[in-house]
């Protein structure tokens, strides 16, 4: 049960009794005024694992030494390099190791993944995607729209909240998917949606998709590293991520890529590259496209080594501390922030997120509902300028929301307890 008049005290206690809580010496936490700063923006860009720097190094030092060799010569030779971080992606996002591969961009790997498996018809050619999606992927969607020419406003369903504080219920999925379920090509749904933090159960949507005959695929980039997932359970067709949030891997990491093990073998047409094609004769260079089977399938061209580095130092850290454990500490720490504002702040912020923890994962999506005289956007803009002056930092998104993430890999009992302080600092 959360202290609902916390200390320092009873914050260091909490702290100390974490047993995740040497991880947090394993990242660079960025300074402020000479101080560590609260990091709560894991759910934008994680914080720098401290390994890696040693496993972009060692690229660096076998380019020099080695050149064109390092793809073949040990430690970690270039050729098959990005098999070395495939088994510990497949463990944090629940997926057999042939199912996911890290390549491109996570709008790029959706673009590939719609080639495939976006094939309308004279019957089936509706997307269906939730309204207030991120731009990325409505981008996407039209543009995939528009190259089979189709139009938006006739082929693209975006599914409006039915909650009052603008989340979704399941039965509002479910009522558009059997609206719809007679043109329903696609369903592409966040695994948590970004501006409100709700978090969607992956396997019910799949299995309501497909019962009406859609294909489904998940954009999962506020989710991979932040809820377990079990994705090869779930019975999605396809999912996408990125790994520069909860993965720690850098800025524009390279992205990753699931595609079930029920399409290994598809002849479903797709955009092919020479990475793609067969280990055993890739490098016959022969003109005929053959797959590798599963998600390496869809590789176009080598990896780039030196932003697949720093992925290896974050998966590391995620192998020792494991899915269960990270989670079970991220909803204590999530489940103190709420319980603290709800007790203290209750009359300046407004919890957008969801309260039950099956809802959602680390991040709270916070609105400014009084202080100050103010109200809204200004009021919001006004608070998040503050916490930043004073080395909390959130994040922003647009109309009025803050968001505020306890990753919990480095995010401590302490951090939350500043967090109150400061919104309290300011409004009084």
């Amino acid at each position: 049960m959360t202290d609902l008049h916390p200390t320092d005290d009873w914050a260091r206690a909490q702290d100390a009794a974490d047993p995740l809580r040497d991880f947090r010496a394993q990242f660079h936490i960025p300074r402020h005024d000479g101080a560590e700063m609260a990091y709560f923006c894991g759910n934008s860009l994680g914080l720098q694992p401290k390994g890696a720097r040693a496993y972009v190094d060692e690229v660096m030092d076998k380019w020099a030494r080695d050149a064109v060799e390092g793809h073949f010569l040990e430690p970690a030779p270039w050729m098959p390099y990005h098999e070395l971080v495939r088994d510990g992606i497949a463990q944090v996002v629940g997926a057999q190791p042939s199912e996911v591969v890290a390549m491109n961009s996570l709008t790029a790997n959706l673009h590939l993944m719609m080639v495939s498996f976006f094939r309308p018809d004279a019957q089936r050619n509706v997307i269906l995607m939730e309204a207030g999606a991120f731009p990325s992927d409505r981008h996407a969607m039209a543009s995939q729209l528009h190259a089979h020419g189709l139009s938006v406003d006739a082929h693209l369903v975006e599914v409006e909240p039915d909650r009052e504080d603008g989340t979704f219920s399941m039965a509002a999925i479910e009522r558009a998917i059997a609206e719809h379920r007679d043109r329903l090509a696609l369903v592409l749904w966040p695994g948590v949606q970004y501006r409100t933090g709700q978090a969607f159960d992956l396997k019910e949507i799949a299995r309501l998709g497909h019962a009406a005959g859609a294909i489904v695929g998940f954009d999962l980039a506020h989710a991979v590293g932040n809820l377990p997932l079990q994705l090869h359970d779930s019975g999605a067709d396809f999912a996408v991520w990125c790994h520069y949030k909860y993965m720690n891997s850098g800025p524009g990491a390279v992205a990753g890529c699931f595609v079930h093990e029920r399409h290994a073998h598809t002849d479903r047409p797709r955009f092919a590259g020479w990475w793609g094609h067969d280990q055993a004769t890739r490098f016959r260079m022969g003109p005929e496209f053959v797959p590798t089977p599963g998600a390496d399938g869809w590789q176009l061209s080598n990896p780039p080594i030196l932003g697949l580095a720093p992925l290896r130092a974050s998966l590391d850290l995620f192998t020792q501390a494991g899915m269960p454990a990270l989670r079970a500490k991220s909803e204590r720490l999530t489940g103190h922030l709420e319980a603290l504002i709800r007790a203290h702040l209750g009359d300046v912020l407004q919890i957008v997120t969801p309260a039950s923890p099956a809802e959602r994962g680390c991040q709270l999506s916070l609105r400014v509902a009084g202080g100050r005289g103010m109200t809204g956007r200004s009021a919001g803009r006004a608070l998040f300028e503050c916490l930043g002056a004073r080395g909390v930092l959130g994040d922003w998104r647009e109309p009025d929301v803050i968001r505020i993430s306890p990753a919990p890999l480095y995010n401590t009992h302490a951090d939350v307890l500043r967090f109150v302080r400061t919104v309290q600092e300011w409004q009084a």
